[in-house]
């Protein structure tokens, strides 16, 4: 593959990224708006977002079996098909549990879209195209959300909230043309089998751990169910631990962790995605319920504190 050939393929992907950051940072600026228009507390939608990562956190670790066993390029195609399905559903929501269920779909398209789709740059860059590529991959895909929460406070404060996910739908209808003409399926000689104990596994303790710091103090359930999902989150992860260490091919390859520069990506990372993926939805709540704020104003101030870390 050309140069020429690797952007291309890089900069349709970032498409796809764009489409799916962009998404996940538009919908907490709308978020008053919305709980009004459901008659729910503006806090309690934040579920709205927690399901979606729930979604991602659960199928993401089935998503580089999925390309070998089908292919990166057909996967591709449908993770986006499925995430503009799930925008459509969203738009549609007139209840937060439908609203709920529809972020969920959503979060199964973005759980094969992101991962499945550096897959297909990683699998037809060459190598020493390969920094070029990434370049041309990232800087689109991080300008979502940057514009996400000023893009979501005008649509609500000029036109109407569903239209914060109906924006998708001509994104991920070109990207779909664009990836079928574009670029080439490829696939991973010799498969493997999908651990499917390690996928369950893994995805109970994730989901339970989840559901558990979220209700947590919230009085949304009773502190003891809270405590139980808590539990059994862990116990399902350590369970999925001593799994790992006695199959040839698990799901999740903690041994990777034994790499120092990995490892500390991982912890630096995940530290530095707590501080960051929190402003997005806390800021324009704070600024709209406890100021005042409109919309669009709280949407400008986390641009603006968005674009000084970006």
């Amino acid at each position: 593959m050309g140069p020429n050939r690797a952007r291309t393929t890089a900069l349709i992907v970032a498409c796809a990224l764009f489409m799916q950051n962009l998404d996940s940072t538009v919908i907490s600026t709308a978020l008053p708006t919305m709980a009004r228009a459901f008659g729910e507390e503006p806090v309690r939608m934040n579920v709205a977002l927690t399901s979606y990562l729930l979604s991602l956190a659960v199928f993401i670790p089935m998503s580089g079996w999925m390309a070998d066993r089908f292919g990166a390029r057909t996967v591709f195609r449908a993770a986006i098909l499925v995430f503009t399905f799930g925008s459509v559903l969203c738009g549609r929501a007139e209840t937060l549990p439908f609203l709920v269920g529809a972020r969920i779909l959503q979060g199964i398209g973005g759980a094969m879209m992101v991962p499945v789709g550096r897959l297909l740059l990683l699998r037809t860059a060459a190598k020493s195209e390969l920094v070029a590529a990434m370049a041309w991959l990232s800087a689109p895909a991080l300008i979502g959300p940057v514009v996400g929460p000023p893009v979501g406070g005008f649509i609500v404060d000029h036109f109407s909230w569903p239209w914060i996910f109906d924006i998708n739908v001509p994104i991920g209808l070109v990207g779909f043309c664009l990836v079928t003409i574009y670029i080439p399926d490829v696939r991973e000689e010799g498969r493997v089998r999908l651990d499917f104990t390690g996928l369950v596994l893994s995805g109970v303790s994730l989901a339970c751990l989840m559901v558990g710091f979220e209700t947590a103090g919230r009085g949304m359930v009773d502190s003891t169910l809270s405590a139980v999902m808590l539990g059994t989150g862990v116990l399902a992860g350590l369970v999925y631990a001593w799994h790992a260490r006695r199959v040839p091919a698990p799901l999740l390859d903690f041994t990777l962790l034994r790499i120092p520069t990995f490892m500390v990506s991982v912890v630096a990372g995940t530290l530095f995605r707590v501080g960051i993926g929190a402003v997005p939805f806390l800021l324009p709540l704070m600024l709209q319920i406890g100021f005042g704020y409109t919309a669009t104003q709280s949407g400008l101030v986390t641009f603006a504190s968005s674009a000084d870390t970006w």
